[in-house]
Parts: C-alpha cells; sequence; structure tokens
C-alpha cells in the first residue's frame, strides 16, 4: 500500500524525506568529517570553549579527588551507550548518549567534561565524529544535552513535590537529545545556504533545513528520543538501588554518592552484550561517506554529485575505523574496542583525580 503524505506536505517533499529516512538513516551522531564547513566547525568549537572553561572551573571547586572516578564511570557508560545502535525501518539507527544520565548524577558541568571526552576518543581512536567537528559534536551532546535534560529533571522534580524522579529522569533524557538533535539539523540544514562552489552547488551537507530538521527529528521524536530516556531512567534507578543514595531532593553535594562496584559490573555486562549494536542495519542521517552521499535520493532523484568540501576536505586515517580492528572478526572488534574505550574514559579520568589536591568536597572548601 502506497505512503500517503500527511496534510499540508507535497508529494515530492514528503517522498524525499522518506527516502532520505530509508537510505541513510537518521540520528544524531556524531557529525563526520566535512559536512560541516571549515567556518561553521571554527564556530562551534569557540562557543564551546567557555563552555569547558566553565566546566573545568566548576569541576575543579566542587568535586572532590575521590568522587572523580564517578566522572569516568559516566564517561564510560555514554562511550558504551553510542555503541549499541538501534533500528528501526527502513534501514535507520540511532542510540542513547547518556548525558543526562552524566548531569543527574555529577551535575551538568561534569557531564559535560564527562561526555566532552568519550567523545574525543571516539574521534582520534574510531573515527566516530570529526575532529574538524569536534566542537560542534560536543555543543550538541556534551553541552545541549544535559544542561538542558538537567534543567527539566529539576523542573520536573519541583512539579512533582521531589516524587517520581524516574519518569522525570525519562522525559528529561527525552526532551535533552531531542533538543541536542534539533541543533545538529540546523548546524547541517544551513550549509547549503551559506556554502556553494561558483556553480552553485552545496559545498557541504546538501540538504537544507527543510529537509534537514525533519529527517534528523523524526527519528528522535520517536524511537532515539525514547531510547534516550530509557536508558537515562534505568540506569538512575539501578544507582539508586544500588547505592541506597538519597531522595532527589535531599542531594546537596555537586556528585551523588554512589556505590561504583555495581557500576564497573554493569559496564562488563553492557560491554559482552555491545556486538548487538552490529544488529542495526544502514548509515545514520549525515554520516554519508563521501562515496555514498552521491546516490542519496532527493525527490525521487539521485543527488548525482559529492560536494566538493566533502570529497577533497580534511579526513583522518583512525587506527580503529567503525571499531573494527584488523582482520578480528566484526563481533570481536566491536567487544574490544567498547574495552578500549571503557578503559581510556577511566584511565583519564584516574589520571586527572590523581593531579588533583586531596580535598574534601566543595561544601568544606
Amino acid at each position: 500500500m502506497k505512503n500517503n503524505p500527511p496534510g499540508g506536505l507535497k508529494s515530492g517533499y514528503y517522498e524525499t524525506i522518506l527516502s532520505l529516512l530509508e537510505i541513510t538513516g537518521v540520528n544524531i551522531m556524531h557529525i563526520p568529517e566535512n559536512y560541516l564547513s571549515p567556518q561553521t566547525c571554527a564556530v562551534m568549537t569557540v562557543a564551546m570553549l567557555p563552555v569547558w572553561g566553565h566546566a573545568i572551573y566548576k569541576v575543579r571547586k566542587e568535586v572532590s579527588r575521590e568522587e572523580m572516578p564517578q566522572l569516568g564511570i559516566n564517561s564510560a557508560l555514554s562511550f558504551v551507550g553510542m555503541m549499541f545502535n538501534l533500528p528501526i525501518p527502513g534501514g535507520t539507527t540511532g542510540h542513547a548518549v547518556g548525558g543526562t544520565l552524566a548531569a543527574i548524577t555529577t551535575g551538568p558541568d561534569a557531564a559535560c567534561i564527562s561526555v566532552s571526552i568519550a567523545l574525543l576518543i571516539q574521534a582520534l581512536l574510531f573515527g566516530d565524529g570529526g575532529i574538524l567537528s569536534f566542537g560542534a559534536n560536543c555543543f550538541n551532546m556534551a553541552f545541549l544535552l544535559p544542561y538542558v535534560g538537567f534543567a527539566v529533571y529539576q523542573l520536573l522534580l519541583k512539579a512533582f513535590k521531589g516524587k517520581r524522579e524516574v519518569l522525570a529522569a525519562f522525559l528529561a533524557g527525552y526532551v535533552g537529545i531531542n533538543v541536542a538533535a534539533l541543533a545538529a539539523a540546523i548546524e547541517f540544514g544551513i550549509q547549503p545556504v551559506l556554502f556553494k562552489d561558483v556553480a552553485g552547488l552545496p559545498l557541504y551537507c546538501p540538504y537544507g533545513l527543510n529537509i534537514a530538521i525533519p529527517a534528523m527529528m523524526a527519528g528522535h521524536l520517536t524511537l532515539f528520543g525514547v531510547a534516550e530516556g530509557i536508558y537515562t531512567a534505568v540506569l538512575l534507578a539501578f544507582v539508586r538501588k544500588t547505592s541506597k543514595a538519597g531522595a532527589a531532593d535531599e542531594k546537596s553535594a555537586a556528585v551523588m554518592k554512589v556505590e561504583r562496584k555495581p557500576l564497573y559490573i554493569l559496564l562488563g555486562v553492557l560491554t559482552v552484550f555491545v556486538p548487538l549494536g552490529l544488529l542495526a542495519q544502514g548509515t545514520a542521517w549525515g554520516e554519508w561517506g563521501a562515496d555514498e552521499i552521491a546516490e542519496i535520493s532527493q525527490n525521487g532523484a539521485v543527488l548525482g554529485f559529492t560536494p566538493a568540501g566533502l570529497a577533497n576536505g580534511f579526513s583522518l586515517e583512525t587506527i580503529m575505523p567503525d571499531y573494527a580492528i584488523g582482520a578480528l572478526p566484526e563481533w570481536l572488534g566491536y567487544i574490544l574496542s567498547a574495552v578500549i574505550g571503557i578503559a581510556l574514559c577511566m584511565i583519564i579520568f584516574k589520571l586527572l583525580s590523581a593531579a588533583k589536591k586531596k580535598k574534601t568536597d566543595f561544601a568544606a572548601a
């Protein structure tokens, strides 16, 4: 049975959205190299500098040496959570980020640092997200997602009078990732308006706001936002149960008092099952390779060209591209990549903890 466009949508436009969803997938994560102009990447990185500066200042002031490993756990949970790709009909994929969860358990400033480290490891070692677009990816996933998610969580707790924390966490995760997805869609969508070659063809992402926003938001408003909400709510409930942490309105420290051993076990379990993320087929929206985009359908016709900036832009050869390791079976390479990523997240924050002067928490500072 043929799909009919919703009221008000032209059939050609509707077919464009459907073809993009079916062929490419929908995802906020991660903006690859050369889909954003160098100018856009520079602006987004500059925008992140004060955010990182503020976050580092607050973490140094408010998070004690003994609490720093929790930031590493949150970074690891974000890293491994992003490896569980979820499929929806048509070959589209997406995943949770864990930014709101990190914000709830350690505060949004610490969450910003935790997610940024996870994104940096993914970009440098696995080619998951670009180096030039690192600032943009962090703006979306390490800034907007945790800060918006945490603000929504706090507002809902007040509305619920300190009750229904799990529901508040679910809704906060859902809203946070959708705001981040919208930002990514806008970053994609402004490229063909601002950056064209002498022939008037787009240099970078070729799809404007009228395509990028519906294509990006379709998956996040349905499945992927729900996935982020569930990831946030379930893991927060797990933290509460295993740590016997106080009620939400009783937290005054920057970092919740969390029992870490159950979280280490959880990370081990997630690592074993991470190959499930390989079952999702399809390329996420905005993550096509330069050799793929020319075949993307638009208004019933193949795009037919590769934007020059995308084809000839910056490229970094990573040692484990797409979480593959040499000639190892794909599933084993995926597991080992998860182990390496988790270990690096933990080690980085362990080193930061060792470098930090010993003190209690910010309340005693």
